[in-house]
């Protein structure tokens, strides 16, 4: 559904420009080059924790299948737990590796980096 022309969009927030010491000489104003602080994607870091945890117990399954800990009674469905396993595993500690050093602090690491749900 198109919103009509005089339907006001609530979620953008205007700042007023008041002070004329903040302008340039080109014209341009410091407030336009200032990036918005960044919001944690909550949803997104959920999924990428769930993908690690259920792709870490498949590999975990899937190798003791694969030694013999476990008695396979259908040893064709190691390898495809395996791989299925791994599939998961790779971007869920990927993205979590990024959250948890987004959230320490370190340099080069933001919440940007982790891509988000547009809500």
């Amino acid at each position: 559904m198109m919103p009509t022309k005089n339907a006001k969009d609530r979620s953008v927030k205007y700042q007023k420009m008041t002070e004329p010491t903040m302008k340039t000489q080109d014209g341009y104003t410091e407030l336009q080059f200032r990036k918005p602080p960044s919001r944690v994607p909550v949803k997104a870091i959920a999924l990428a924790t769930f993908l690690f945890l259920m792709g870490s117990l498949l590999i975990v399954i899937g190798a003791m299948l694969l030694s013999g800990y476990i008695d396979a009674k259908y040893s064709d469905r190691t390898w495809p737990l395996l791989i299925i396993g791994v599939l998961l595993f790779i971007p869920g500690f990927y993205h979590v590796r990024i959250a948890c050093y987004a959230y320490k602090g370190y340099r080069g690491f933001s919440y940007d980096d982790i891509p988000d749900f547009d809500d």
